[in-house]
């Protein structure tokens, strides 16, 4: 009896370290605030906080620590110019900023302002990023104009009490920079990460460039390179070349990707990825350079001189009229958009699926039958764990899908008369439970975020 007890107590210790531990590794989003950048004059908040809400919270719901639950999906309506790809834009263009490093500091930062008013076009940007790293909560606040940063922190709480591991202002065109002194980060070093902050990049940029580790700052970037991934945006091509990448780096992937496929209703047995080099001169190696490369291509570009072409087919699986089956071949140039896109956007959920990490997509129904959207999104809620997807879409017959999403999933982007932008939940509105058809009254107007024709 007495081993029992002991056995069934080191069970329940192992538990809860399983649990803590489990814990500590989640990192999702909590919210986005974002002031003055492109037509978000006022003050706006996506949020991914879930509201008290039991409904299908087994998909929807992660708690990331005790008493904080956030949801893996939001999906934005609005009409067109209302500002909904500038929401997925804001997420992106802070991405972009956090790591990116500047050779000079005479290269605008990229932050425009709203431009329908005379004051607010000298008005600072402002940008407020919370988020869970290692279980932890964290705080990044940015304010910054098309020249440079005014004001950066980033807030964390180890305990029930915030502590700040980084500030940086600037004086008289120089950044100015502090560090927590439990950081540990040296004179030399703090002064050296100083020299390297250019006034028109980001204290993690800055800090990237010199040689040391300090745990908490190393935790958020790893976040951000791992977990919080490029958006997909309509005018972006080629995204099946990512998927490609994908199937060349990881034979496991192509399985994943097949079976993602055939899931959607396409009759793609195969893949086969044909790799071809093309010998290129020097002119073209520097051009290519400067558009960005990762340092692995960069490095085998230089050594071999060469361009690698993908020629990509696909086997499908036919049957003839007597019920005998089939396979053929088409090069990736005959198949049809959608096909494409299904193959490009899979990449994308494995990738969003196994790193537990949050994108956004602008304009999911491009390409897509509305099924095939209820679908990528079904298939997203019950196979991800912790990840996070925001969508923008048009496509409102996902409103009268009671069983594939929750009031606060739903948001809705309004131009106001100011021409700015403004932001809010379905789950803003009292009573909307009681609204016999969401989708009507959305088309209807009730919560505005439609073409005033």
């Amino acid at each position: 009896m007495q081993k029992s007890k002991i056995k069934l107590a080191f069970c329940m210790l192992y538990y809860i370290f399983l649990q803590k531990n489990c814990q500590n590794r989640k990192a999702m989003i909590l919210s986005l605030t974002i002031s003055n950048f492109l037509s978000f004059k006022d003050p706006v908040t996506f949020s991914f906080e879930a509201t008290r809400d039991k409904h299908l919270e087994e998909y929807h719901v992660v708690e990331i620590v005790p008493g904080v639950r956030l949801t893996k999906l939001g999906i934005a309506y609005g009409a067109n110019a209302s500002g909904k790809s500038n929401l997925i834009h804001a997420f992106d263009f802070l991405r972009d900023f956090l790591l990116k490093s500047q050779e000079s500091k005479d290269v605008q930062t990229g932050a425009i302002p709203f431009l329908l008013n005379d004051t607010s076009k000298e008005l600072p940007s402002e940008f407020i990023l919370k988020f869970y790293a290692q279980g932890k909560k964290h705080i990044y606040s940015l304010k910054m104009t098309q020249n440079h940063v005014v004001e950066e922190s980033l807030l964390y709480y180890p305990g029930t009490q915030p502590a700040e591991l980084f500030s940086r202002t600037l004086h008289q065109n120089v950044s100015k920079l502090w560090f927590n002194p439990k950081l540990k980060i040296s004179i030399a070093l703090k002064e050296e990460i100083e020299a390297k902050c250019l006034i028109n990049m980001s204290v993690f940029a800055a800090y990237n460039k010199v040689n040391v580790q300090v745990q908490e700052i190393d935790f958020v970037i790893s976040w951000i390179k791992e977990k919080y991934l490029f958006p997909v945006l309509p005018e972006v091509k080629n995204l099946e070349s990512f998927t490609e990448d994908l199937i060349l780096k990881d034979k496991n992937v192509k399985n994943y990707i097949l079976k993602f496929l055939y899931e959607a209703d396409f009759n793609i047995n195969d893949i086969r990825i044909d790799i071809e080099e093309q010998p290129v001169n020097e002119q073209f190696i520097n051009w290519a350079i400067d558009k960005g490369l990762p340092e692995d291509e960069k490095e085998r570009l230089k050594k071999d001189k060469t361009i690698q072409i993908l020629n990509t087919h696909f086997t499908h699986r036919v049957m003839d009229n007597s019920g005998m089956e089939s396979f053929h071949n088409l090069p990736e140039s005959l198949e049809s958009e959608g096909t494409i896109r299904a193959m490009g956007l899979s990449g994308v959920m494995y990738k969003l699926i196994q790193q537990n990490a949050f994108v956004a997509i602008d304009e999911i129904e491009s390409s897509f039958h509305p099924r095939l959207i209820e679908f990528f999104i079904e298939y997203f809620i019950k196979q991800s764990s912790s990840s996070q997807l925001l969508v923008t879409t048009h496509y409102d017959g996902l409103l009268e899908e009671e069983d594939l999403f929750r009031n606060d999933n739903i948001w809705f982007t309004n131009k106001k008369a100011d021409g700015s932008t403004d932001l809010y939940s379905l789950s803003d509105f009292k009573g909307v439970n009681r609204i016999s058809s969401i989708q009507k009254a959305y088309k209807y107007g009730k919560f505005s975020a439609v073409p005033n024709i």
